[in-house]
């Protein structure tokens, strides 16, 4: 559900999408789903969005109709261009390749050109499986992963109380930004700004102009004072 909510509000947008790696779930949804978003200030909308989200919902793979609770985790981070020196030791990243696993864009195979890509040092991990050619797909996982390490190395020189990874919070009760509530009542609520919509189905269809501008207003005003 995030997943579409977040393709439309690009395509809202008038932004380009292209979708790097995708991981169906065990039973049913989406255990994990990277892509990227091309469109003037994507990331500085988009980082409104970094942390946990909560669902409730009467789940439809309840055959008794129950009402569940369920949480996803949301990761932004800046594509940089060639003229910002990232320096990556070989001997600093993993290169592991995997079947690709559907769904991952029309180019999707069965064969093993999938790639993932960890950076030891950090622990960062870049994934990508939506080119036919290993090749493309490693360098398309290398450009992410020089996208994250800028980023953490960023975040570390400026000291700020809250890195980066630091909300990438636990996935659980307490933590999340925001909650999408379906039953036993409809509405959308923003923990940090406290804005509440009513109409869940035009957000789920991505229309986050509201909770985006809340936010990056409270965060204008949080680095003025």
């Amino acid at each position: 559900m995030l997943l579409r909510m977040y393709l439309r509000w690009a395509e809202r947008q008038g932004f380009k999408t292209e979708m790097y790696d995708y991981q169906p779930g065990e039973e049913a949804g989406i255990k994990s789903a990277t892509f990227l978003v091309i469109g003037q200030y994507a990331f500085g909308y988009l980082s409104s969005e970094i942390g946990v989200h909560r669902l409730v919902r009467i789940s439809p793979f309840d055959q008794a109709k129950r009402r569940h609770t369920s949480f996803a985790s949301v990761y932004v981070s800046p594509e940089i261009d060639d003229s910002i020196e990232v320096n990556i030791k070989p001997e600093d990243i993993r290169i592991d390749t995997y079947r690709s696993s559907g769904k991952g864009g029309q180019h999707v195979n069965t064969t093993d050109s999938a790639v993932r890509i960890t950076h030891i040092p950090t622990g960062l991990v870049a994934n990508c499986q939506n080119e036919r050619s290993q090749h493309k797909n490693k360098e398309k996982a290398m450009s992410m992963l020089r996208s994250k390490i800028y980023e953490f190395e960023l975040e570390k020189k400026r000291e700020v109380t809250k890195k980066i990874e630091d909300s990438k919070l636990d996935i659980d009760f307490g933590s999340q930004i925001r909650s999408y509530v379906l039953q036993p009542y409809r509405m959308i609520k923003d923990h940090r700004t406290k804005l509440e919509i009513g109409d869940v189905d035009r957000v789920l269809d991505g229309d986050l102009r509201p909770l985006m501008q809340a936010y990056l207003r409270m965060r204008r005003g949080e680095k003025k004072s």
